[in-house]
């Protein structure tokens, strides 16, 4: 081929190429008036979990689209509460005092972001408000609609703040805590039903006295971190561990009490701890779930721990480590299954460490375990370790439970009517957080579960009410652990 053909067929080409490139940015340029012509959004209602007032919230965002094959322009994005709104509004990265938009052009198959704050003023009423607004769309003479919805909450802040003197906390507002909340030697802080307690990033509740948290089943006592936004548009900051501190229990003379207690997504529970052998602090724990904690669920160093009708769930290290003391556990349930399903939610995974840790080797005081009626088990194949030094001092008395871990052969005689880890099993209804069905963790014994009908009646009928508030002697066969499985009622 000459070389004068060959440069006419690359004229030829470019000046092709060059047309319908031309000919496709015109098409592109060109807006549409056309009514037919709609946007589309990634959802029609942005929602906001409870906002507390002057915080302000995180930024929450919706997509607009143009599905369109040809371009459009909005004429007009706006707040219908205009300037007044609560609800402040950035689109594309651009603001106004107004909240309000003009003459924004979309390219056809394009789209654009909208993100979306609100911050409520102090309000003189305690409960939550109800707050909504819209962001009105205008284009081609469509007028289009996104709802903004959240609830206002009044709260009571608590920065770096000590009790010196004996405080109750109600639950007329709830708190917000930043920095350590103390309660001072020898003083009681009492938590009143329905208290709740919402801790910042790294704060934690100090107790150097006593803690009275007695809330009721229909009244619980809430502890938890202060974010109540998403950490992506599936997954609540909630759902997320180490998000605040926890609960130290530093007084060697202290008598505490958790009763109907909610806690979750701290870097530890409770941790319960005594360096003095002349003292044996006490700690009740009944009727409570502690869930979903960084390292520790509950940590007991010296000092004697009931702890009955509880769920102690998904840790990154031990969920109960036990050291020096008396430590009773009856119709518990501890379930290590942290980050079992999701990496998204949870960073940092389980360390591998037994859900269950005994270790008698550096106590203070003397040690005796006892476990009735229980559950212990989690994703691991041993999800209980007992490590002592002290043979023959350590008084271990385990019954009626289920526990994870390989049958011992021998069987200690500490062990009667203990059903061991078999790999078959299938103990709980869910043990797992699937992000497209929204299944959350559920601790309730499966049907064919192991540890059901195993537990002691006579134990049952001093704690004859399971976490949920169902009898567990329907059948005088209760299960073990904080729940009792209840048959599906079929529909008739």
């Amino acid at each position: 081929m000459s070389t004068k053909i060959f440069q006419k067929i690359i004229i030829i080409v470019a000046g092709g190429l060059f047309f319908m490139l031309t000919a496709h940015s015109c098409i592109d340029e060109q807006i549409s008036a056309d009514p037919a012509l709609k946007l589309t959004f990634s959802k029609d209602t942005l929602r906001f979990d409870t906002i507390f007032t002057t915080i302000g919230s995180s930024t929450s965002q919706i997509k607009v689209y143009n599905p369109n094959n040809k371009n459009v322009e909005i004429s007009a994005i706006g707040l219908a509460g205009g300037a007044a709104s609560p609800f402040r509004i950035n689109v594309d990265g651009a603001l106004n005092k107004d909240n309000r938009f003009t003459n924004i052009e979309l390219r056809a198959k394009d789209s654009l972001y909208i993100f979306v704050e609100v911050t409520v003023d102090p309000l003189d009423v305690n409960s939550p408000v109800f707050i909504k607004d819209s962001i009105v769309f205008l284009t081609n003479n469509n007028q289009q609609d996104v709802k903004l919805i959240a609830y206002g909450q009044n709260m009571e802040v608590l920065r770096n703040t000590t009790f010196s003197t004996d405080t109750t906390l109600t639950a007329e507002k709830p708190y917000l805590i930043y920095g350590d909340l103390v309660v001072d030697t020898a003083k009681t802080l009492n938590l009143l039903p329905g208290c709740r307690l919402f801790f910042h990033d790294q704060s934690s509740l100090m107790v150097y006295g006593n803690l009275i948290a007695d809330g009721t089943r229909e009244k619980p006592i809430l502890m938890r971190g202060d974010r109540t936004d998403q950490i992506f548009e599936d997954v609540p900051y909630n759902l997320v561990s180490n998000q605040w501190g926890g609960v130290l229990l530093l007084s060697k003379e202290g008598n505490h009490v958790f009763n109907f207690v909610k806690m979750n997504s701290g870097y530890v529970g409770i941790y319960f701890s005594n360096d003095d052998r002349n003292f044996r602090p006490k700690l009740t724990i009944s009727n409570s779930r502690i869930h979903n904690f960084l390292k520790y669920g509950l940590v007991v160093q010296n000092g004697d721990v009931l702890v009955v009708n509880s769920e102690i769930s998904n840790t990154g290290a031990y969920s109960v480590y036990l050291n020096g003391g008396k430590h009773t556990f009856i119709h518990s349930t501890i379930a290590n299954y942290f980050n079992s399903t999701n990496v998204r939610i949870q960073p940092s995974g389980k360390e591998g460490n037994a859900a269950v840790m005994i270790m008698d080797l550096n106590r203070i005081i003397p040690m005796e375990t006892v476990f009735k009626n229980c559950i212990v088990a989690g994703s691991n194949s041993r999800e209980f370790e007992i490590l002592t030094r002290f043979e023959s001092q350590y008084h271990g008395s385990f019954s009626n439970s289920y526990i994870r871990k390989e049958k011992p052969d021998p069987v200690p005689a500490m062990f009667t009517n203990i059903i061991w880890y078999n790999p078959k099993d299938t103990i709980f209804k869910n043990t797992f957080y699937d992000l497209n069905k929204l299944e959350y963790y559920n601790f309730i014994p499966d049907s064919v579960s192991p540890a059901r009908n195993i537990g002691n009646p006579d134990v049952a009928k001093l704690y004859p009410v399971d976490l949920n508030g169902n009898s567990r002697l329907t059948d005088n066969m209760p299960d073990a652990g904080a729940y009792e499985w209840i048959p599906t009622k079929k529909s008739r």
